[in-house]
């Protein structure tokens, strides 16, 4: 796992054009699925997976 390829989740909710909340809510509903950060537990989403997400919103 490289760190450098996963986003915290302010980034991601900005490189998607969700809020955070938004994201914690597809977390829960199984939607969207983040990693933990292995020391603090954070979570971290994969920059490939949003950008798929951002495609197939594009694509709409």
């Amino acid at each position: 796992m490289n760190l450098k390829d996963y986003l915290t989740i302010s980034k991601a909710a900005a490189m998607i054009g969700v809020s955070q909340s938004t994201l914690r809510n597809w977390d829960k509903a199984g939607k969207l699925l983040p990693y933990r950060h292995p020391v603090n537990g954070y979570r971290l989403y994969s920059r490939q997976e949003l950008e798929v997400i951002l495609q197939e919103v594009q694509e709409k």
